[in-house]
């Protein structure tokens, strides 16, 4: 076995265990490793210490459950393993910089710190071979896009963390409210009734420690609107990664972390890099299973001695 399945064992046992009290020995027998070199290498390869992940992971669940149930903050704080409301409360506004009553109440978006499957980090596929990931199906293609395609949406600049992909950044989603600004306002823009919906992280003109995200509409290339801007996608060649999951939610959230960062790992062990931005397509959907697009343009990696 090697040592990240080892890990990925302890992962899947603290996901079916989350409410219970956890110990770190308990763990470390469940990965066969030394209690020392089973926290070493959990920090290594998962980016948080133990005690850090599993509390991370109780209030991704505990904060589904106060949106989806809207039940008593002590109930939920004692379900996933927190000693009481204080505790859990103090945990949630350190994480996210609000308190779960607020969440609860004010639906905000949030970004969590999601189940890592590190199976993604070391297996690579090839072209047109679907790679399945804890129910969710992401597959490599190579595609040329012969002609530039227009968007109109809303640009803004966002915090960026250097080092840490989607599904490591734990609190409010940035992204999410520059798609509610755009949705705000969609019914001015002319469309056609299948355009698709891009979302794009770029640098642009961000000053430093940001980076620029672009939400946008697919429009015909002589449209124009001065309530919006512009965005164009180049007719070049793109490592696109389509991925499908059982919910929405599902997609946008866990699905789209796990295919950021296998999508990187693919374009590494091809010697390639990204060239610039990072597209996320987004299809109307055709079936009741929820799908998208990462389009991302790459170059040849330069060797650094």
């Amino acid at each position: 076995m090697h040592a990240w399945e080892s890990i990925q064992k302890t992962l899947n046992w603290i996901e079916g265990n989350i409410g219970e009290e956890i110990q770190i020995d308990k763990l470390a027998e469940v990965a066969a490793l030394s209690l020392f070199y089973y926290q070493r290498l959990f920090a290594r390869l998962v980016k948080k210490p133990v005690k850090e992940y599993i509390k991370l992971r109780r209030l991704a669940h505990a904060s589904k459950d106060l949106q989806r149930e809207g039940g008593l903050i002590t109930d939920i704080s004692i379900k996933y393993g927190f000693a009481n409301r204080e505790t859990f409360s103090r945990a949630f506004k350190e994480t996210y910089g609000f308190p779960p009553s607020k969440y609860r109440d004010s639906r905000i978006d949030v970004s969590h710190f999601d189940k890592p499957d590190l199976l993604l980090n070391y297996i690579t596929i090839d072209e047109g071979v679907p790679l399945i990931s804890d129910g969710i199906v992401l597959e490599m293609n190579r595609k040329f896009s012969e002609n530039t395609l227009s968007f109109l949406g809303v640009a803004r600049y966002m915090y960026f963390e250097r080092g840490k992909m989607f599904g490591e950044r734990p609190g409010v989603s940035a992204p999410s409210k520059i798609w509610d600004e755009l949705f705000q306002n969609i019914n001015k823009v002319s469309r056609s009734l299948n355009s698709r919906l891009i979302g794009v992280c770029y640098k642009g003109d961000a000053p430093e420690g940001y980076t620029t995200y672009f939400a946008g509409v697919e429009v015909e290339q002589s449209v124009k609107s001065p309530d919006f801007t512009k965005w164009q996608l180049p007719a070049r060649e793109y490592a696109v990664c389509g991925f499908e999951a059982e919910s929405f939610d599902e997609l946008v959230g866990p699905a789209l972390g796990k295919a950021m960062k296998y999508t990187r790992f693919w374009l590494k062990k091809r010697g390639w890099i990204a060239d610039g931005f990072f597209v996320e397509m987004y299809y109307q959907q055709s079936s009741k299973t929820p799908y998208m697009e990462l389009w991302i343009p790459f170059k040849k990696r330069e060797n650094i001695n």
